[in-house]
Parts: C-alpha cells; sequence; structure tokens
C-alpha cells in the first residue's frame, strides 16, 4: 500500500505533468516520466515508446491542436499507479490523423491511467489513455454521417 507521501507526490507530478503538457513545455513533461517513457493511445491503438517517440506525439499533438488543455481534473491512486478523470479540450487547427484542420473546438471525456514503477515509484513509466474518438471525431465534423452536435 502507497503511503500518503508517496501519494501526495504522485498527485504533484501528474499536476505538474498536464499543467507542462499545456504549456507545451515538453521537456518539462519529459521529467515527469521514468528515463524510457511510453503512451498508449488506446482508442487509435497507438505506442509511442521512448523519450523521442513520446516528443513527437506531443509535437504532432499540439500541431493539430495546439490549445489542448485539461479541465475538471480528478485523480485517484492505486499501489502502482494515479488514475486521472478529465475532460480535453482543443481546437482543430492543423492536420490531425489525415484531416484537414476545421477550426472546430472539442471537449471529450478522458480516464488516463499513470503507471509507476512498483508502491514506491517516484516517475511515470506510462500514460495509458482512454476515450471515445468518435466524441471527438462528431464535434470536428470529421464523421460521416454524424452531425457535430452528434445527432
Amino acid at each position: 500500500m502507497t503511503t500518503t507521501s508517496v501519494r501526495e507526490a504522485r498527485e504533484a507530478l501528474i499536476r505538474a505533468h498536464f499543467e507542462s503538457e499545456t504549456a507545451q513545455d515538453f521537456d518539462v513533461t519529459l521529467t515527469t516520466m521514468s528515463h524510457h517513457p511510453r503512451y498508449e493511445i488506446i482508442p487509435t491503438g497507438e505506442v509511442f515508446d521512448g523519450p523521442e517517440e513520446v516528443m513527437g506525439y506531443y509535437r504532432r499533438s499540439r500541431d493539430a491542436f495546439p490549445d489542448q488543455r485539461h479541465d475538471n481534473v480528478r485523480l485517484w491512486h492505486a499501489d502502482d499507479a494515479v488514475i486521472a478523470e478529465f475532460d480535453l479540450l482543443g481546437t482543430h487547427l492543423g492536420e490531425a490523423y489525415g484531416f484537414p484542420p476545421t477550426g472546430r473546438a472539442f471537449r471529450c471525456p478522458m480516464v488516463a491511467f499513470f503507471f509507476f514503477d512498483g508502491p514506491d515509484g517516484d516517475r511515470i513509466i506510462c500514460e495509458r489513455i482512454y476515450f471515445d474518438i468518435a466524441t471527438i471525431a462528431a464535434q470536428l465534423g470529421v464523421m460521416p454521417g454524424m452531425a457535430a452536435d452528434g445527432s
């Protein structure tokens, strides 16, 4: 079982992770992670393994959504993970997954698991993200047969 001090430190680390992502200070974001960070984006099947791939993911996603940010962040703790539930927001201003920019904004509920190396781990070894990609696609107007308002 993780101690209160480990939980507090992890929560501060996750908040710093989110804040540095929003500020696009990705060198700082990488300091919240282990020497070999990993991202798993479940709805797209993408895996970014290692600092170069993770940095590429950051740059690509912010080229498409330069104002990407988190809202309503709630955190829960497990022995070797912190689970974050939040809304991700952004405006589609660059190409994303082959779609030209629509200029439309999205808000999508997300869950991210931040895994640590054991109950005393102090750096993120993997961030695994779950969300409904259709929610974003519909709001951006890129999902055939569905209006941006979801109707």
